[in-house]
């Protein structure tokens, strides 16, 4: 009878120290979060909430426990609770968002705000993005965003431009810490010489932001952020070569001046000098290049604790293609071997003082100074061009009233060889004359908060140009989030745009065909809608973020180079109609609980122009494109990233009697890395580019044969070649680089 009390006893002691239940809920925002882990000590228990976010732990003993829930894009959250003998408990979480994942934004509002937050949809790229596909250049690198083209407008000296949604590269404005660097004669060359070792991160903001950045901003915008020197590695290495001989080094290094100031050097050296022609038509497959890029970027700590900082780059490169039996002392300038040579020569300052007054007031200011020599076979296009920049603005918050307001001055002096600055009389030439621009600009933005779920964004922008008088540029932005995982935008804007031939359009320069104006050139005017939807889907299997963005821009003066009237001339004139840029594309990034990570767009858009009731296609906008990347982790230190960028066909450039097909055959360029990162910082990188080694199917470049013929001069064209004229530019839609491997290290001293 004893042994039957006691073993009573006894399970009634342990049934009194199991019986205690913890119960809970995980939430977000307010709203319940599903699927979220909860774990109990270290890993002891372990479970996922349901469908409503509940969970519910049972059998615990007495004691003191800790507990954690957490989520894919949430920041994990730790309590520390008691279990009493006879008590449940309750323990609830209300997780936040990763600030990594809900970045902090500038070039939409021209002030930080985070993503989640802004009016204006703007994408984020960081440098591990760009670690996928190791690149020597941001031309390159750009390839991977989805609606961003860059675009090879030569093929004989490798120039590009930047699309946008469809849109030519005079349309994108690129910033660096959100000054107007990279525009006018440096769209050409300039976009080469941005290193990737110091970009912070990279915001696209597609369509117009001319109420903020002026009248160039009628595509849109990618500013480049550089680093914090205050929060930049002591030292950083990246150096990696090809089995094309391409060799790219960059390097950074932080470093302390006194106890107010610190400072980030960073330099970068790229050589391509090996001659490849494995389309044997005797030309470069791609141009010979040195660069040199020095960097220095110095931030202040203020009593105050007021912004200050000053940022310096030279650049210099030496680039080359034509016919590889060019040599540089016998042949530049000449007839006798056709190649075009390009030394740049290149300063920018950028720099920004926050006044130590009790209202937030901002300075900035940037200046340029580009010098270009320039030879295209015996044709000569010297130029320089120098740009200063200067706004102030006050930042002011009224009630639910951001308020930005501030005024810019920017000041443009350019001069070259030739017609575009040419004085002429009854005679001809006279004399060139530099041309010199001064335009004054005030703007005025107010973000206006409703409530919770809305906001607005009202913009204006006034400019005067000395020729074309004053410049509108209105803007108008709304934002409406139903709930915490879901956000819809739209806005509106217009654009005004000057156009200096010579400065854009490489083939004005090249001397292969004859640069007419049939009229004096009126600015571009254009009206823009965008419309944009962002959800985010948090599942058991990690969150799926998803975007779709609708666009449609309507131009009147559109300038149009026609190019198909006479195979002998370029004609200038404003388009007697309209052009149109509207599409669709949407983007979908996937964080599984697993160690993959996918990345994927796609982009419709239809761009054409419509004149006397003809409509046509405009060059180099495909109507469908996309990208997808894919990362896996393997654990101990072993990742690896496919990277791929697909295009359908898109409308080329041709000559008369050309033998080359209107459009473009559907592209995909692939590439895969594997990278090991070891102890230290230390890290090597290797794989394969191009890997479907896919390449133009007919020789981009007309009349290859004869670069300094004309039809009829008794050269008799390869079978199956019409007698044509030579033409260097424009049939480009894949580069002429095959497969490839490459091999590389990475070094960060933190």
């Amino acid at each position: 009878m004893r042994i039957i009390i006691t073993l009573g006893v006894a399970i009634f002691s342990v049934a009194s120290v199991l019986a205690q239940r913890v119960t809970g809920t995980v939430r977000t925002s307010g709203e319940r979060l599903p699927f979220a882990t909860v774990v109990i000590g270290n890993n002891e228990k372990a479970l996922v909430t349901d469908e409503k976010g509940d969970f519910e732990f049972d059998g615990l003993r007495e004691g003191t426990f800790y507990i954690s829930a957490e989520f894919v894009g949430y920041k994990k959250l730790v309590k520390k609770f008691h279990v009493h003998q006879g008590e449940d408990v309750v323990v609830n979480f209300n997780l936040e968002e990763d600030s990594k994942l809900d970045e902090i934004v500038i070039s939409g509002t021209l002030k930080p705000v985070s993503k989640s937050e802004a009016v204006v949809p703007v994408e984020i790229y960081n440098p591990t993005f760009f670690a996928k596909n190791p690149t020597a250049n941001l031309f390159d690198a750009v390839q991977m965003i989805n609606g961003v083209q860059p675009q090879l407008n030569c093929n004989v000296c490798n120039t590009g431009d930047i699309h946008i949604n469809g849109m030519e590269g005079p349309y994108t404005m690129i910033l660096i810490d959100g000054m107007p660097i990279v525009s006018s004669l440096s769209t050409v060359y300039g976009l080469f010489g941005i290193p990737t070792s110091l970009i912070d991160r990279v915001e696209v903001v597609k369509g117009p932001a001319s109420s903020l950045y002026g009248t160039e901003a009628m595509g849109g915008i990618i500013n480049v952020i550089t680093k914090d020197p205050e929060k930049a590695a002591q030292l950083a290495l990246d150096a990696f070569s090809t089995t094309w001989q391409e060799h790219n080094v960059d390097m950074g290094a932080s470093y302390k001046l006194g106890k107010n100031a610190n400072g980030l050097f960073g330099g970068n050296y790229f050589k391509f000098g090996n001659l490849k022609d494995s389309n044997n038509d005797g030309f470069t497959d791609v141009t010979q290049q040195e660069r040199v890029s020095v960097f220095n970027k110095f931030s202040f700590n203020r009593p105050s604790e007021k912004a200050a900082s000053l940022a310096l780059r030279y650049v210099y490169e030496d680039r080359w293609g034509g016919q590889t039996n060019w040599k540089r002392k016998q042949h530049r300038g000449g007839e006798e071997v056709y190649a075009e040579s390009i030394f740049t020569n290149r300063f920018e300052a950028i720099g920004m003082y926050q006044l130590p007054t009790t209202e937030n007031i901002y300075t900035q200011f940037s200046y340029i100074y580009h010098q270009q020599n320039s030879m295209y076979g015996p044709e000569s296009y010297n130029a320089k061009q120098q740009v200063a920049f200067a706004q102030a603005y006050w930042d002011k918050t009224i009630g639910n009233h951001s308020l930005l307001v501030g005024s810019s001055f920017k000041y443009t002096y350019y001069n070259d060889n030739t017609r575009a600055t040419g004085i002429y009389d009854e005679h001809g030439l006279v004399k060139n004359q530099a041309q010199e621009t001064p335009i004054p600009g005030v703007f005025i933005q107010d973000e206006w908060k409703l409530n919770d779920k809305n906001k607005v964004l009202l913009g204006y922008r006034f400019d005067y140009d000395q020729k074309h008088k004053g410049i509108h540029s209105p803007r108008l932005g709304y934002k409406y989030t139903p709930h915490p995982h879901h956000t819809i935008r739209g806005s509106f804007g217009t654009g005004f745009r000057v156009v200096n031939v010579f400065t854009e359009d490489h083939r004005a320069l090249t001397g292969a065909r004859e640069v007419v104006f049939a009229e004096d050139l009126k600015p571009e005017k254009s009206y823009n809608v965008n419309l944009n939807y962002t959800f985010k889907v948090p599942a058991n299997f990690g969150v799926l973020n998803f975007d779709i963005n609708g666009f449609y821009t309507y131009f009147t003066n559109k300038i149009d180079a026609d190019t198909d009237t006479d195979q002998y001339k370029i004609i200038y004139a404003n388009l007697d109609g309209h052009a149109i840029s509207q599409g669709v594309s949407a983007n979908v990034d996937l964080t599984l609980d697993i160690p993959l990570k996918i990345m994927a767009g796609v982009t419709y858009m239809d761009v054409y122009r419509k004149e006397e009731g003809e409509r046509n296609q405009i060059y180099h906008s495909p109507k469908w494109s996309g990208n997808v990347i894919a990362s896996y982790n393997f654990g101990h230190g072993f990742t690896a990233d496919v990277t791929s960028d697909w295009k359908g066909p898109m409308r080329l450039p041709r000559v008369e009697n050309d033998y080359r097909p209107e459009y473009s055959p559907w592209t995909v360029l692939a590439n895969v890395q594997v990278t090991k990162k070891f102890n230290k910082g230390f890290e090597v990188y290797g794989g394969v580019k191009n890997l479907f080694n896919t390449l133009p199917k007919e020789d981009p470049i007309a009349r290859w044969w004869d670069p300094f013929g004309e039809p009829g001069n008794g050269v008799t064209p390869p079978d199956g070649r019409t007698d044509i004229i030579f033409e260097p530019n424009d049939y480009s839609y894949t580069p002429l680089q095959g497969i490839r491997g490459f091999l590389g290290v990475r070094y960060h001293l933190f």
